[in-house]
């Protein structure tokens, strides 16, 4: 495994062409961000570009990827992941294509290498950034379509800018996409600023239920999917609801547990400066940042919490 620079990976993306680009499970605003700008900034340059198209992406961001997918591979294409820190990250429709993909996009210092080359820096906010920082290298013009798949990368995962992981490179970023025309207040309305009734309801079911450790410090909610149904909320109302727990006050680690479809339980931690959700994850072979990381459990929701809970006082 070779970790390229942003030089190196702008080097190999213009040797090579015919691309089909991954997003991880679950897609959030950064994988789908990451990888239609990275689509449309090598189609910009004369590439054939794709994005393999996920099922699992939500309404609120599947504007994104609107033209730039294919439902299945064709075998010949060079493959890019965007966002995905291991092989459990991606969606089980994209798990036969492991051994094939030929470079990995990604900013998660907590990761598993899977591919020959990739570009990981850890010191990135997001993984936007980084696919920007690689295609203007390349000579890529931010229009209005690349900078508003940027700007929703980069400000998702840093909750608009309030995280801890922001920089001034974030915020130089930003600048680029604002300058290139991207509608930077009714981004910041839908992603930041609008609830609907189902989130309210799950944020208030979850003010009731979470249970609360280490004399407040510590808070940990598992969501039974059952009450996700009875509540009526979606997938883009569960969107991010892991960073809500956060927010209460005193509160600096928080686990959020949620039961799939496939009867496997989904894990993610958010934690204040100081502590590390990362190490909480690692434990049950997640990954992702100090601030924020997650893992999938192969066990039934409340034990998995109980081993959270474990894991997350041996801190």
């Amino acid at each position: 495994m070779k970790n390229l620079t942003r030089s190196e990976c702008a080097q190999f993306l213009q040797e090579h062409d015919n691309y089909l680009i991954l997003s991880h499970r679950r897609p959030d605003g950064d994988t789908t961000g990451s990888s239609a700008a990275l689509c449309l900034g090598l189609r910009q340059l004369g590439k054939t570009a794709h994005i393999l198209e996920n099922k699992e992406v939500s309404q609120r961001f599947a504007w994104l990827h609107e033209g730039l997918t294919k439902s299945a591979p064709e075998g010949s294409e060079t493959i890019v992941s965007t966002d995905v820190a291991s092989p459990s990250m991606l969606p089980e429709a994209f798990k036969g294509l492991l051994g094939g993909i030929a470079l990995r996009i990604d900013h998660h210092g907590s990761a598993t290498s899977f591919t020959d080359s990739e570009l990981v820096d850890p010191h990135s906010a997001s993984c936007a950034e980084l696919v920007w920082d690689v295609l203007s290298l390349m000579g890529v013009q931010a229009d209005r379509s690349i900078a508003e798949a940027v700007y929703v990368g980069t400000s998702t995962d840093t909750g608009c800018f309030r995280y801890a992981n922001t920089t001034a490179h974030t915020f130089e970023t930003a600048a680029v996409c604002a300058a290139a025309g991207a509608r930077i207040y009714e981004l910041n309305q839908e992603l930041f600023e609008t609830n609907t009734l189902g989130r309210l309801r799950m944020q208030g079911w979850i003010v009731d239920h979470m249970r609360m450790l280490e004399g407040g410090k510590m808070a940990v909610c598992a969501i039974p999917r059952t009450v996700e149904e009875e509540l009526g909320v979606t997938q883009d109302d569960m969107d991010n609801i892991s960073s809500f727990p956060r927010t209460v006050a005193g509160v600096c680690v928080a686990a959020t547990l949620r039961e799939s479809a496939e009867g496997d339980t989904k894990l993610s931690v958010r934690a204040v400066p100081g502590y590390d959700a990362a190490r909480v994850t690692e434990k049950f072979g997640g990954g992702g940042h100090k601030g924020a990381a997650g893992a999938s459990l192969k066990m039934p929701l409340e034990e998995a919490a109980l081993a959270v809970e474990k894991a997350m006082l041996a801190l």
